[in-house]
């Protein structure tokens, strides 16, 4: 559907419903199977998949985590993936198996230190190895503020960026996104995390890093807008917001939205920015 929609690629792919309603982890054979099935549609375009991102509000309970008080600011993503090597050993087999059959860049979510990072390649690294699988581009999400604080730092150890706007708003704003109240406060076009993302842009430009976007961002004709205007290279988006997106940006000149990004990055609120 994506394809048909006018998609050049996936730019995140989920693994978690591998994983989800079942009562066992999915074997290497299976997970391999499932990537190469995803390659093999994609026709030799990218396909960005992203590392087991269970935690937080995804559970699996054959899992046996421990129960957390705040699971969202908890052991997710990556921070699991370096508790549970046998979750990320499997997976990352599987992708570099699969990887013979088109391009896969493989991304991990809810990175916070430049450790973990520098951690989770040396296992890709022994993972790619072990199944003399083909080197790989490895990306991280920027949904930790701090990451976009501290872009520079891990730019050069990264091959790509992805801002997962929904948890970086969120983070940033410190409003849960799925309250009841308060959830139509947790809006992505706020100045600051605007400036957290055109941060993130600006340091991945001196490396050579590009920047892709994908949450909710960058599926709004003005979010899209605004992004591309502060220099992200890829946005990220369902099938059904295609359309509507690539008519917003060949509506408008790259200066234009430019101009734009600047006046958005200069206002109070995110009210302000949707009045422009």
């Amino acid at each position: 559907m994506a394809l048909e929609a006018g998609a050049q690629g996936v730019g995140l792919m989920r693994t978690e419903f591998l994983f989800l309603g079942r009562n066992s982890a999915p074997d290497e054979q299976e997970q391999y199977r499932a990537y190469r099935d995803m390659t093999e549609t994609m026709g030799g375009r990218s396909l960005i998949i992203r590392a087991l991102d269970i935690g937080g509000d995804k559970k699996a309970p054959y899992l046996n985590l421990p129960a957390e008080e705040n699971p969202i600011l908890g052991v997710r993503g990556a921070r699991l993936l370096l508790i549970r090597q046998d979750l990320l050993y499997t997976q990352l087999r599987a992708l570099y198996r699969a990887a013979a059959h088109g391009p896969i860049r493989i991304m991990f979510p809810m990175v916070t230190h430049t450790s973990e990072i520098e951690a989770l390649r040396t296992h890709c690294e022994r993972a790619r190895a072990q199944v003399n699988g083909p080197q790989l581009k490895i990306g991280i999400m920027v949904e930790v503020p701090a990451v976009a604080v501290m872009a520079e730092k891990f730019a050069p150890l990264v091959d790509f960026f992805s801002v997962g706007t929904n948890d970086l708003t969120q983070y940033t704003l410190a409003i849960d996104r799925q309250h009841p109240e308060l959830a139509s406060q947790a809006d992505s076009l706020h100045p600051a995390v605007l400036n957290l993302i055109d941060r993130t842009v600006r340091a991945a430009k001196k490396h050579s890093t590009w920047v892709g976007v994908c949450g909710g961002l960058a599926a709004d004709p003005l979010g899209a807008r605004i992004l591309t205007g502060l220099g992200v290279d890829e946005l990220s988006m369902s099938a059904q917001d295609i359309a509507a997106v690539k008519a917003a940006l060949r509506a408008e000149s790259f200066v234009s939205m430019q101009a734009l990004a600047e006046r958005a990055l200069a206002a109070g609120s995110a009210d302000e920015v949707r009045a422009l």
